[in-house]
């Protein structure tokens, strides 16, 4: 069976652990074999990433750490739970900075793998402490991936808050507009109500009321016809008042 790209190339590592590993990392978790242990962990997970980058720490018989990514060995661990708490602290800001729905959406995007990833490394580091008592180290590395779990749910769960306030008070927002459209819908229906008779007269008649008719002469048809348009026009934006105000009843089924 070849090599899983994941392992070193000059690494002597035992078959019982080659044989598990795959092309890629898979889930993180922990292997161990005659008092050896192998962690396959995840790096930081990068926004909008898919698949997930793998890294190997690997405790041999001589109770000596390697890592894949570089020849840091035990301090590799160390430097994971760094960058963890590096991109925590930055979606820490994130979220303190964020006041509209997007910008929390974006940092919940952001936040929601680290959460994952960290969660299940701690997961990892606890079985590897559990496996292995008698390796100090395992302490203080699932001691801090703990309190990296709980800054990542704290954190995660404050911008979830955040969202939901920001979209109530889009929701209002939003609830305020639809009504002063609707005031302004209102309006102009009642002043079109006004102007609605008079336009319409003076189609049919002309303003000037004919000139070649005898009425024409005199002002009075004009100011009836002026007056009752007007009259009309009143009446019909009061209708249409009362029919807007008045609340609808709907037929019991």
């Amino acid at each position: 069976m070849p090599d899983s790209p994941l392992v070193p190339a000059d690494w002597d590592l035992p078959d019982a652990f080659r044989r598990r590993l795959g092309r890629s990392a898979g889930r993180q978790r922990l292997m161990e074999h005659e008092g050896q242990l192998l962690i396959v962990a995840h790096d930081v997970p990068a926004f909008g990433e898919d698949r997930r980058r793998g890294i190997l720490f690997w405790l041999d018989a001589a109770k000596t750490w390697h890592c894949s990514i570089d020849s840091s060995g035990q301090s590799g661990i160390d430097r994971l739970l760094e960058r963890y708490a590096a991109r925590l602290d930055e979606l820490d800001v994130a979220e303190n900075r964020a006041h509209t729905a997007d910008e929390y959406l974006k940092v919940l995007e952001s936040l929601a793998p680290v959460a994952r990833a960290i969660t299940n490394l701690y997961g990892v580091l606890q079985d590897a402490r559990k496996s292995r008592p008698d390796v100090p180290e395992l302490i203080d590395w699932r001691d801090q991936a703990y309190e990296l779990t709980r800054t990542a749910e704290l954190t995660y769960q404050y911008a979830k808050d955040a969202l939901e306030v920001a979209l109530v008070r889009r929701a209002e927002e939003q609830a305020v507009a639809s009504r002063g459209m609707s005031v302004a819908a209102h309006r102009l229906n009642v002043l079109a109500a006004l102007f609605f008779p008079l336009a319409t007269l003076a189609a049919i008649f002309g303003t000037t009321l004919t000139d070649n008719w005898p009425w024409s002469q005199s002002p009075v048809p004009f100011l009836v016809f002026l007056f009752g348009g007007t009259i009309a026009g009143i009446l019909l934006a009061l209708f249409i008042g009362v029919q807007s105000s008045a609340p609808n009843h709907r037929k019991p089924s």
